[in-house]
C-alpha cells in the first residue's frame, strides 16, 4: 500500500553571514546540538567526502560534501528507551547556498529528503541569512503510517524544527561556531 508523501517548510533568519551559517550546518558534528535533548542524538559514523574548495578561498572547516554518509542514532519518542539508527547521504552541495540530505538506506521513514537553503538577507541595518528547510517525507506502513503522521509525526516535526530555530541563534552566538 502506497503512503502519502508529506511536505514541510520552515524559514527563519539569523544575523550571521551565509558563510558562517552554512559552515555550521555542513559540519555533521553540530547535528545533535540542533535536535531536542529528549532525542539524545549521537553521531555514530561519518564517511566524509570533502567538498571542493571555492576558488581563492581559504581552507574551510570540516564539512560533509556530496556523497558523504552520516549515521546517527536517536530516540524517536520521548521517554521511550528505544534508539533508532538513521543513515543520511548528502546528495547535493553548493558552498554557502544549499545542501540536501536523504535517508539511505535505513531510518524511521520510508522516504526522507531535506533540502537546506541559505540566502543572504538584510533586516533593517542588519545583514544576515535566511535559512530555509524544505522537507519531503513518507512514513512506512501504508495507511497506519499516514494516520501516525496526522496524529503525531507532523506535529513532532514542526516541534523539532521550532526547537532548532530557537537553538540555532544560541549556538551561532558561541565564539567557537564563528571560526570560519
Amino acid at each position: 500500500m502506497q503512503n502519502m508523501q508529506s511536505r514541510f517548510r520552515a524559514e527563519h533568519w539569523v544575523p550571521f553571514p551565509p558563510k558562517v551559517v552554512f559552515a555550521f550546518f555542513a559540519n555533521p558534528a553540530n547535528l545533535p546540538a540542533l535536535m531536542p535533548p529528549w532525542q539524545r542524538a549521537w553521531v555514530e559514523k561519518v564517511i566524509l567526502i570533502a567538498p571542493p574548495l571555492l576558488p581563492d578561498d581559504p581552507p574551510r572547516p570540516f564539512a560533509a560534501g556530496a556523497g558523504s554518509r552520516i549515521t546517527i542514532t536517536f530516540c524517536p519518542v520521548p521517554l521511550l528507551p528505544l534508539r533508532l539508527p538513521w543513515d543520511a547521504v548528502i546528495t547535493d552541495f553548493e558552498w554557502n547556498r544549499i545542501f540536501c540530505d536523504e535517508q539511505r538506506p535505513r531510518g524511521p521513514f520510508h522516504y526522507w529528503r531535506h533540502r537546506h537553503t541559505f540566502t543572504p538577507e538584510a533586516r533593517g541595518a542588519a545583514a544576515g541569512t535566511r535559512v530555509a528547510d524544505d522537507l519531503e517525507y513518507e512514513l512506512p506502513l501504508g495507511l497506519l503510517g499516514d494516520i501516525a503522521n496526522r496524529m503525531l509525526v507532523a506535529r513532532q516535526i514542526r516541534g523539532i524544527f521550532a526547537y532548532r530555530q530557537g537553538r540555532l541563534l544560541e549556538l551561532l552566538t558561541a565564539p567557537a561556531a564563528r571560526t570560519v
